[in-house]
């Protein structure tokens, strides 16, 4: 499908204007990026692009001229917005202390049909999007066509709050841009929170689309429209997740932010300071977009992910695509989180971190034949503790646990002091069943994602014991080597002279060993073959 895009009713735009602005226009010819004409009294009128600026003529708008296009256009609304009927276009006025109009802004609407397919996979998951771009990029735009597509191609039941006409344009007959869509107009901006929760009680959609979510009402009213299972399409006012992040009014669209006091044990493994900055709830947007220009957009597919993240400090590189001419997607990035580089591990004076502390935290997993063992998920029965706060501690850290409601299928049984205390019969099944009980003290987040990490911890040492076991002598003498080997050009070339190392080939075995290795000092290493053996390269980060 190639994009297509046409401009709607332009000319009853232009019969408004003065008649030397009309002229100019339509001798440029060039009103495929005209974005907006600007009219100020006692100003030469300007019409301007998505790049450039043009004056329209060289006499400056007269109060008259000014009057015979207010007079053209009907009664402004209590937000000073008025549109053309059954056009997208939108005029808005600049009042004097004496509420007089002394200028206009006349936006131009435009249809384009194509900028859907960017994220046609991600409105037919169900899961409610959020856009967010700089004034004038196409937010509402791409609005309107994926209303029209949830309409008509997927066959929804889909509402539009349409505050300022903009979507579907002005008058009691929508503009057809919006296909079999809804559209619920709202008398005053101040309302729309209360017209948003109308359309649920009062219409059953199963699409609400919103533009321009600014007010802390209409953020909560988005939050109760989500929780009823509806998906939401909005557009609020920042140009990325993290302006919404310092933005206390929005915040609560994307989880929203508190503050959390650490301990002392905590706040020292975490290498920060005591009093940091954490996810509040659940965001109501699954998914958000920012929109770099008219076809490059930046996909954020997890917005629980990305605030936690950059929360943490964490750099973030979101999916990136590109609508190219012929309408076709390209994928210009996958999405990438990189931890910001933590502290170096001081366990000795040297500044070295002995081989068998770090023996007792690897991540060993080998296919290589028979005897060798793997770590499956950690299968977790939890008791009394909130899954959500598990769910969201094993999402951040992205953990092999995996949470099972019957306790036969459990490795371990996860929960609080005083449920485990009343659970008499679990108790006694765990002992049966020899399951171990480990046990948390009370069910915040910290106390979660601190057991959680001990847990796996201690899942990972059983699986290290039971391969050690199966090493005679001379292999663990090598893998002593082997490790030494990476640690020391880690420490010694890696790290201080940012230059990559190439180790010496080993077995798969204890390559795997030298990679969990690397990934303790937050490296990135590949395997490479030399004839019938490989060998470890490490990347300096």
């Amino acid at each position: 499908m190639t994009t297509e895009e046409f401009i709607d009713d332009l000319d009853k735009l232009l019969k408004l204007l003065p008649k030397e602005v009309q002229n100019v226009l339509l001798e440029l010819n060039d009103n495929d990026d005209l974005l907006e004409i600007v009219l100020d009294l006692g100003r030469i009128p300007e019409a301007r692009y998505s790049n450039h600026v043009i004056c329209l003529g060289d006499n400056v708008l007269t109060r008259s001229e000014l009057k015979l296009i207010v007079n053209g256009l009907g009664d402004f609304g209590s937000d000073n917005r008025v549109g053309i009927e059954r056009t997208l276009h939108r005029i808005s006025a600049i009042r004097n202390r004496r509420q007089e109009i002394v200028g206009l802004t006349c936006r131009v609407g435009r249809a384009i049909y194509g900028t859907v397919e960017m994220v046609r996979d991600l409105i037919e998951s169900g899961e409610s999007l959020l856009l967010m771009g700089r004034p004038g990029i196409g937010k509402t735009t791409a609005l309107r066509e994926i209303a029209r597509v949830m309409a008509d191609e997927l066959g929804l039941r889909v509402v539009i709050i349409d505050t300022s006409n903009e979507i579907a344009g002005d008058g009691d007959i929508p503009h057809p841009a919006i296909g079999r869509a809804r559209r619920m107009q709202v008398s005053c901006s101040e309302n729309q929170h209360q017209v948003m929760i109308e359309a649920v009680e009062n219409h059953m959609p199963q699409v609400i689309v919103i533009d321009e979510i600014g007010t802390e009402l209409e953020a909560n009213a988005a939050r109760t429209i989500a929780e009823r299972g509806v998906q939401l399409i909005a557009t609020a006012h920042g140009n990325s997740i993290a302006n919404l992040i310092k933005n206390p009014t929005l915040s609560d669209l994307i989880g929203g932010v508190q503050s959390v006091t650490l301990g002392d044990e905590e706040a020292r493994r975490r290498k920060t300071q005591k009093t940091v900055l954490e996810r509040a709830s659940e965001p109501t947007f699954t998914i958000a977009i920012e929109m770099n220009s008219r076809t490059k957009w930046s996909i954020h597919s997890d917005v629980s992910l990305t605030v936690d993240s950059l929360l943490r400090g964490h750099i973030i590189q979101p999916q990136e695509r590109e609508l190219s001419i012929d309408g076709s997607i390209n994928l210009l990035a996958q999405q990438e989180i990189t931890p910001t580089p933590p502290r170096r591990n001081v366990r000795n004076k040297n500044n070295r971190i002995p081989l068998n502390d770090f023996s007792k935290e690897a991540n060993i997993s080998v296919q290589s034949n028979k005897n060798d063992l793997e770590i499956n998920d950690l299968k977790i029965f939890c008791c009394g503790i909130s899954r959500q706060l598990v769910d969201e501690s094993i999402r951040l850290h992205q953990w092999p646990i995996r949470i099972v409601e019957s306790l036969a299928q459990a490795n371990v049984i996860f929960g609080l002091r005083n449920k485990l205390g009343e659970k008499k019969l679990i108790r006694k099944e765990a002992k049966m069943n020899m399951i171990p009980i480990y046990i948390i003290k009370s069910d915040n987040f910290n106390h979660v994602e601190k057991g959680l990490n001990r847990l796996i911890q201690k899942h990972k040492n059983v699986a290290r014991d039971a391969l050690l076991s199966c090493l005679n002598s001379e292999e663990r003498e090598d893998s002593i080597a082997a490790m030494e080997e990476c640690r020391l050009a880690i420490e010694k070339v890696v790290l201080p002279l940012g230059r990559p190392v190439e180790l010496l080939p080993r077995s798969q075995r204890i390559l795997q060993m030298q990679s969990d290795l690397v990934l303790r000092y937050k490296l990135k290493s590949d395997y490479f073959s030399h004839g019938k053996n490989q060998c470890l390269r490490i990347y300096p980060p």
